[in-house]
């Protein structure tokens, strides 16, 4: 009973500022939030997970292949303030949409995702990047013999669709109207939901 005492007691010291507010913002109840605060506490007690935490809590989940540059852009994703760190608030404002939101706050995240230098447009360039990250993180178990440059021929497949007028970059509206179009590519471009 002195255990549970003590972890009472840590609950209720480490309650967060908000979590009301968190529980309007968001779409989980006070109790799911309560429990995800705990966790995230257990795995980053100074309540803050920078990347080098964050790759490593990743890691874990993808021993056969290498999820470090997949957890690179997931994090800038979760760090909307852009300050290198993720707080509670971020975390669970990143995971109600994956978890939670309608199809359309799904697709912005991801649209985000992709848009490594936050131009709002997503180029050849960082689409690849992304898709490249992605064939790591799953490792050769899952894509055992891949021949040729795949990543590549997914991402020219994926820019066909998508940038419906041919200007070379793919904005919001393109991202999402070509997602919502197609069931297979939707899939794929939202493995996220698999690894979160």
């Amino acid at each position: 009973s002195n255990y549970l005492q003590r972890l009472e007691m840590t609950t209720v010291c480490h309650r967060p500022e908000g979590l009301d507010q968190l529980e309007a913002q968001t779409n989980f109840t006070k109790q799911e939030l309560q429990i995800l605060y705990r966790g995230f506490k257990n795995e980053c007690p100074s309540g803050v997970v920078d990347e080098e935490t964050f790759k490593h809590i990743y890691a874990q989940f993808f021993p056969h292949g290498d999820a470090s540059m997949y957890a690179h852009y997931l994090f800038n994703a979760f760090d909307t303030t852009n300050n290198g760190s993720i707080k509670f608030k971020d975390f669970v404002m990143g995971l109600s949409i994956l978890l939670r939101g309608t199809l359309r706050e799904k697709l912005e995240w991801t649209f985000h995702l992709y848009d490594i230098n936050r131009d709002g447009y997503i180029n050849r360039e960082e689409m690849t990047e992304i898709v490249r990250a992605i064939y790591d993180m799953m490792g050769k178990f899952t894509y055992p013999a891949l021949k040729g440059d795949v990543p590549q021929q997914h991402v020219d497949a994926f820019f066909q669709k998508m940038d419906k007028n041919k200007d070379g970059v793919v904005t919001l509206e393109e991202f999402i109207i070509a997602c919502q179009e197609d069931e297979t590519m939707m899939n794929s471009m939202q493995l996220f939901e698999n690894v979160m």
